[in-house]
């Protein structure tokens, strides 16, 4: 079965955000199933239009800023 945008319902989404990027926390779940959890990273081009990249290694400030995040989706998660 081919995957379907509309049976993927966002449970839970909050971002910490610096001038340069974004890194957002969310919590998904598809036709109903097992709650996961998401870690996308989101870049600034030259326009400042935020454009998706690859998450990759996070450094410290990084982690501490979505640590809290991570926390909360897990209260959504219940």
């Amino acid at each position: 079965m081919p995957y379907d945008a509309s049976l993927d319902e966002c449970l839970f989404t909050k971002s910490y955000e610096t001038e340069s990027e974004r890194l957002t926390v969310s919590v998904y779940s598809y036709n109903k199933g097992q709650k996961k959890l998401q870690i996308t990273r989101e870049n600034k081009d030259n326009a400042g239009e935020f454009k998706f990249a690859k998450l990759g290694r996070m450094n410290k400030a990084e982690i501490t800023a979505v640590l809290p995040l991570i926390q909360q989706a897990i209260g959504a998660m219940e």
